[in-house]
């Protein structure tokens, strides 16, 4: 019989780079082109299987950051994880998502993320050069390169992270 265990995961970035429509697709397998905004917190459920337990993921989709709104801290308590997310088009986000991740360890320590560079399906206008993607995985970074459009790589995203979480409790 599996174990079911409940992770909080917090889904972290700048504003528009996908975090909404990366939790949409892994929990409802939808896209929508309209941009969806968050105002605050949203909270989503997906049970999945990992590590011979069945983890219900609580998946925390945190508005982004800008020049006017920044992150809570106090959204954070309790996180098991979080997935950063960048847009590949916009290397400013990647930037952001590189200065929330300092602020974020601050506060959770050591727990495990992974960064979603989102937007994969934009090739033509991606901008993030691939040297910045080895730097970061240099540091130790688990990066993937995701599209919530064409679902590339955001079960696996979201995977990883549950057993990253489940390797580190």
């Amino acid at each position: 019989m599996a174990v079911l265990l409940r992770k909080k995961i917090c889904m972290i970035g700048s504003y528009g780079v996908g975090k909404t429509s990366l939790v949409r697709r892994f929990v409802e397998s939808l896209f929508d082109d309209r941009y969806l905004t968050n105002i605050g917190v949203k909270i989503d459920k997906k049970q999945i299987s990992a590590k011979d337990a069945d983890v219900t993921l609580v998946i925390w989709d945190l508005a982004g950051e800008d020049e006017i709104t920044t992150l809570r801290l106090s959204h954070l308590r309790g996180a098991a994880g979080y997935i950063l997310v960048a847009d590949g088009c916009r290397p400013d986000s990647l930037e952001k998502a590189q200065e929330l991740q300092q602020r974020v360890r601050g506060t959770l320590g050591d727990v495990p993320f992974m960064l979603a560079l989102n937007k994969v399906d934009l090739l033509e206008n991606w901008r993030v050069p691939a040297a910045e993607l080895d730097r970061l995985r240099a540091l130790g970074w688990d990066c993937c390169q995701t599209s919530a459009k064409t679902a590339d790589a955001v079960d696996e995203l979201f995977h990883t992270l549950a057993f990253k979480m489940l390797n580190n409790s």
